[in-house]
């Protein structure tokens, strides 16, 4: 497995999850005072939500929680296997550390895997999701899917890293995909390479054994703000599919589609994203903590 590196110029914070030293690094951005929201990224690219991050409709009212998950970037390397449910406690100590007791949660594919498991495993700090087409790898054409990504497996196996990589992301987001990463967060690509080894060691194996049942759509009772791009069918037709299914075993989920975005959808338009996301957490506001009781008065006999 490659070692890790950071590409980036601005160091981020970093949070001790355990007593073990397991660290993940983070920035909160936006408005100090804003509502919590947390961006869980997805595989590979772990910088995906910078440009999402600078658009003024978040940053002037929302307080953004960006962080890289662990085996990407400065965050604790992260051993195989590693789970989806293990990904999702990392996030939950993260907010933990940071005090935060309840946030949006935003999750982009392997990310809206963790974003849903986290609404499953610790509800109460989930007060709503945005699903950016979370990867659902049972919907019917999973199969194709498998098929498309399999001779990227096999160039990782023989030690391709590189082209491994290629591969996987012309499959997922598109043959196009350096034109618009590059331009959009410069050295976003040598962090994908970087990263490549913890992604088909141990997140790709994690993130194709997940499973969402419809069972476990009854239990999140959540908002939920469930984002495609309205290309994204050119690429696989499992973004779609997932689409449908989280409309039809969420009733609450509040469908939305990105006009000529693919699966990398914050981007190819993270100003689109911004503003589904800003108009959907206003919608959605976290109620104020209820005021600690006033303590009883004492009787004057027992001064």
């Amino acid at each position: 497995m490659p070692s890790q590196q950071n590409t980036r110029r601005r160091p981020m914070q970093r949070a001790r999850l355990d007593g073990a030293g397991t660290e993940l690094e983070y920035e909160i951005l936006g408005a100090p005072a804003g509502e919590p929201v947390v961006l869980i990224h997805g595989a590979l690219i772990a910088e995906a939500y910078t440009p999402l991050c600078a658009e003024p409709v978040l940053a002037t009212h929302d307080r953004l929680i960006r962080y890289h998950r662990r085996g990407f970037a400065g965050s604790a390397p992260v051993p195989a296997p590693f789970s989806v449910a293990q990904q999702a406690a990392d996030c939950r100590a993260l907010l933990g550390h940071l005090g935060i007791a309840r946030a949006h949660v935003v999750g982009h594919s392997s990310g809206g895997q963790i974003a849903l498991q986290l609404a499953l495993d610790a509800p109460e700090v989930v007060h709503s999701l945005v699903l950016l087409e979370p990867f659902l790898p049972d919907v019917p054409s999973a199969p194709a899917f498998a098929a498309a990504v399999e001779p990227a497996l096999r160039m990782y196996q023989a030690g391709d890293t590189k082209g491994a990589t290629d591969a996987f992301l012309r499959v997922a987001i598109g043959p196009a995909y350096r034109g618009f990463l590059d331009a959009l967060i410069p050295g976003a690509y040598a962090q994908v390479l970087a990263d490549a080894g913890a992604f088909f060691a141990s997140e790709l194996p994690a993130a194709g054994a997940w499973r969402f049942t419809q069972e476990d759509a009854r239990r999140i009772t959540q908002p939920v703000l469930a984002v495609l791009g309205s290309e994204s069918a050119k690429d696989w037709a499992g973004w779609p599919e997932g689409h449908a299914r989280l409309q039809e075993w969420l009733p609450q989920a509040e469908p939305f589609v990105l006009a000529g975005a693919n699966h990398a959808l914050e981007e190819m338009d993270p100003r689109g994203v911004a503003e589904a996301m800003s108009a959907f957490v206003a919608h959605h506001p976290i109620p104020a903590p209820a005021p600690a009781p006033a303590p009883s008065p004492v009787p004057a006999g027992a001064r």
